[in-house]
């Protein structure tokens, strides 16, 4: 049997070797937590638009004219807290065969770090005919 020198086996040990050195593994922390960050900044706004999109479609199936849509999406947006637009926003158009359609935009602002925001802009429509939101 023939023996390897010591140091031969420790570099090819050393080559071998697989994994995530100290600066990899704080890289990877870093951007963990930017991520999760930003998942805990976004998700409010996002069930907001959803609770949003609920109130239009409610007060969209509910509403016979301009001013009732409004008057029940203002009861919807006081019950599910909305604050990011309110029943003035809403763009209600008559279409030709006597329905309405409530259509509504806006845009989010996010603050990240200093400077740096996100911004998201939401949009979302009631056609006639659409069912409530699950």
């Amino acid at each position: 049997m023939t023996r390897v020198p010591a140091r031969s086996v420790c570099r090819a040990s050393r080559t071998r070797q697989r994994g995530l050195s100290l600066i990899g593994l704080l890289f990877l922390g870093v951007v963990l937590v930017f991520g999760a960050m930003l998942v805990m900044k976004v998700f409010p706004t996002a069930t907001e638009f959803l609770a949003i999109k609920r109130a239009v479609v409610k007060a969209r199936n509910e509403g016979s004219d301009p001013p009732s849509i409004r008057t029940s999406f203002e009861r919807s947006s006081a019950i599910d807290d909305i604050t990011s637009i309110t029943a003035k926003d809403l763009q209600i158009v008559r279409r030709p065969n006597g329905e309405y359609t409530v259509s509504f935009a806006y845009e989010k602002r996010i603050p990240l770090v200093g400077p740096a925001s996100l911004v998201l802009d939401y949009r979302g429509d009631a056609v006639p005919g659409a069912g409530p939101l699950k």
